[in-house]
């Protein structure tokens, strides 16, 4: 039986992404060898989305208060590299890992799976 899902994040620089996601956020990790690092995420959930063009997937970040988390986060100096934008599905921006990766964050006006 599936017991979690593994969401993987490429990186043109694993070390710097690693240590943001273990000093930065603060999240619990185990070292599953030779400094590899796994981090436990927060509850997470799935959406599928149709697409007209090709297959693709996304990792977003959500929060409860779009506007305290990202003034959180720019304290310890992560950019944001999108202005706020509202949808029907909530509100939305994104901001860039040390490795140079972009995520994305947002406060969901619906209610989230992830906490059932």
């Amino acid at each position: 039986m599936i017991t979690a899902g593994h969401v993987v994040l490429y990186s043109r620089d694993p070390e710097a992404d690693r240590e943001f996601f273990q000093k930065v956020l603060k999240y619990p990790h185990i070292d599953a060898g030779e400094g590899w690092l796994i981090f436990k995420l927060p509850p997470t959930e799935l959406g599928v989305h149709p697409t007209e063009g090709k297959e693709s997937h996304e990792f977003m970040f959500v929060c409860e208060d779009l506007v305290t988390t990202m003034a959180e986060l720019t304290g310890k100096r992560i950019v944001f590299t999108k202005p706020v934008t509202q949808h029907r599905w909530g509100r939305a921006t994104a901001f860039r890992l040390p490795g140079g990766g972009e995520v994305g964050l947002y406060e969901p006006s619906h209610p989230v799976a992830a906490t059932l």
